[in-house]
């Protein structure tokens, strides 16, 4: 394993990093005031995302994307992480890999047209009763001749409101296995504006300003087989296959802004004086930026081994969530001895650390809490020895 970037990496870190600066961080303060949105903020960023060659760059050549290997994708997603989530993931959109299990007929209507900025797409899975137990979810969907009758609710649905479809995972029926019934999952394309089917607003949230979330409602809303994305009752494997790298982006986005919160810092402690010295010097603060930079170090070089082997084809279930659980708790943790550095003003807006250190506590919730991730870690160790 190489740990120098390739000329094309410091490239795309170079350029994402300019196009973060200039063309995104100018509109956080606004969007973190009010928690909206302006449309023609993000249709402007978009435009320019997509002449810099950063939007959809997750996405393979073949559809339009930039072909990046994971390692790069997530060396990219680190630079954008640096922003406000709902300013970076609207405006330099990466529409999800999912949408790549799609029929030709599918790619048409939902792939190209997100690649394309004219669509954005949402996932459906959490429910009130289902967030980390997937299997326990209670929104069904039905056979009816050729079509399928869904109802049910999902919440917690990331920008659901901006969307114009949802990929949304339903119980198709009940299967038995060693280790007791299990419910099949199979997952649907489904239309903004398809009848029985509702947005409603969410949840006012603490977190990612502006990255709204939302409630869906299912009720009799019948769909053609043709909106199956996969097979029947084999959602769980698309979502496995196309879904694997979700807990790698969200260690990387973590990485971008725990490394914004450290170098605040640094800069601080060396210009601010207290008692006839740059705080700098006393230990208490500089232990703190060693242990802040020590902590970013591990979190980054595991989410690098993750991103390299999984290009390798070896990634393991263990090595993704190591890095997730770490990124994530690295961030809360930096965040915290930041606000601590600043004193007084890392709490205040004029700084971005509040925001840093209100946008890290959702990370060790969404994707796998970091009870799950450390379950599945502990899983692979004890399976080893037979356990």
């Amino acid at each position: 394993m190489q740990f120098g970037m390739t000329e094309e990496q410091s490239m795309i870190v170079e350029t994402t990093r300019a196009f973060v600066e200039k063309e995104l961080y100018p509109h956080e303060a606004e969007i973190e005031r009010t928690g909206h949105l302006d449309m023609n903020v993000i249709r402007d960023v978009q435009k320019k995302a997509m002449e810099a060659g950063l939007y959809a760059a997750n996405m393979p050549e073949e559809v339009g994307g930039a072909g990046l290997d994971t390692l790069t994708w997530l060396m990219y997603e680190k630079e954008l992480g640096r922003a406000n989530y709902a300013l970076h993931w609207t405006g330099v959109a990466r529409p999800s890999n999912i949408l790549l299990a799609g029929t030709e007929e599918q790619k048409e209507k939902y792939l190209f047209p997100c690649m394309k900025g004219e669509k954005w797409d949402c996932l459906a899975m959490t429910e009130p009763d289902a967030g980390s137990d997937l299997r326990g979810m209670k929104a069904t969907a039905r056979q009816d001749g050729d079509d399928w009758i869904l109802n049910g609710t999902k919440h917690f649905i990331s920008h659901a409101d901006i969307a114009d479809f949802a990929i949304c995972f339903m119980a198709t029926g009940v299967e038995d296995t060693p280790r007791g019934p299990k419910k099949k999952i199979t997952a649907f394309f489904v239309d903004k504006g398809t009848p029985g089917f509702e947005v409603r607003n969410g949840y006012g949230n603490v977190s990612h300003r502006g990255y709204t979330n939302a409630v869906l409602e299912f009720d009799d809303c019948r769909l053609p087989s043709s909106a199956i994305l996969g097979e029947v009752d084999k959602g769980f494997e698309v979502a496995n296959t196309w879904l694997g790298a979700t807990r790698l982006q969200v260690a990387a986005t973590c990485l971008g802004r725990a490394e914004r919160a450290l170098q605040h810092s640094i800069e601080y402690a060396a210009e601010r004086k207290q008692f006839g010295q740059q705080i700098g010097k006393f230990q208490g603060i500089s232990f703190k930026l060693a242990d802040m930079a020590l902590e970013l170090k591990a979190a980054n070089l595991l989410t690098w081994e993750a991103g390299w082997k999984f290009d390798q084809g070896t990634v393991t279930e263990s090595d993704m969530s190591m890095a997730k659980l770490k990124a994530t708790e690295m961030l809360a943790f930096v965040a915290d001895e930041a606000i601590q550095i600043h004193g007084g003003m890392g709490l205040m807006d004029e700084l971005p650390l509040e925001r840093i250190w209100r946008d890290a506590r959702v990370e060790r919730i969404w994707e796998g809490t970091s009870e799950i991730q450390r379950h599945i870690i502990s899983r692979e160790m004890l399976r080893a020895v037979g356990g």
